[in-house]
């Protein structure tokens, strides 16, 4: 199977692409750095597996993005601190598999042809909090899909709100006037079926690929 490994630190990303060309059955086709070298490297090949090093911050609503784009592909967590929400948060951001920062380069092996498989391996302690998040997650009215109807102005206001921001500082944050920015905080919570926005700042707390929007603004200021 054709693996892609993505790690900002190259003498890991490297490292790791040497130690698994000896493995049977796996071929790492690219080593990217970041988020723009992994659709690159995507766009030309065929790959069924992209190794993540989650131990360098690895912004999890991007990693979701492209599980959204590639619905075939298998995304498997490095490093992962092998704790009940860290193993969930990577699930809804769309990971198939994990490899705890203990492990050996054999696990990471064995993980590989588990998510190749359709299968993950974990404590019994985190299948339990998985199967009580899928049960959260279909009778709580703030589904995932709900967040992935927020437009990716509104996830910048969400962002902001979550921090606090009154819709005075978030106008002048982003650039909007006062009636814009009551625009979108009515449509979030609309959106997100949430009464005010004391509950909408508790989202960003419980979702953090939501918090992960302040970066994506570095490209300059656009419309409302």
């Amino acid at each position: 199977m054709n693996v892609i490994v993505l790690s900002p630190i190259r003498m890991f990303g490297d490292g790791l692409a040497t130690s698994l060309g000896n493995s049977e059955g796996i071929r790492v086709v690219a080593v990217a750095r970041d988020l723009a070298g992994l659709r690159n490297a995507l766009a030309g090949a065929s790959v069924q597996v992209v190794l993540i090093d989650v131990t360098q911050g690895i912004d999890l609503y991007d990693m979701r993005s492209v599980a959204v784009e590639h619905p075939a592909l298998a995304l498997v967590a490095l490093g992962l601190n092998e704790q009940r929400q860290d193993v969930i948060r990577c699930g809804r951001a769309g990971f198939s598999g994990y490899v705890p920062r203990d492990a050996p380069i054999d696990a990471l092996r064995g993980a590989i042809a588990d998510v190749a498989a359709g299968r993950l391996a974990c404590p019994a302690e985190i299948s339990s909090a998985l199967l009580r998040a899928l049960f959260r997650s279909d009778h709580q009215s703030d589904s995932l899909d709900t967040e992935l109807a927020l437009t990716q102005r509104e996830m910048e206001v969400l962002h902001l709100l979550g921090h606090g921001y009154s819709n005075k500082e978030i106008a002048r944050e982003l650039c909007l006037s006062i009636a814009t920015v009551k625009h979108h905080v009515h449509s979030i919570l609309d959106k997100l079926k949430l009464p005010n926005r004391v509950l909408a700042m508790r989202r960003v707390r419980d979702a953090p690929w939501l918090a992960s929007v302040a970066s994506r603004r570095a490209g300059g200021v656009r419309e409302g």
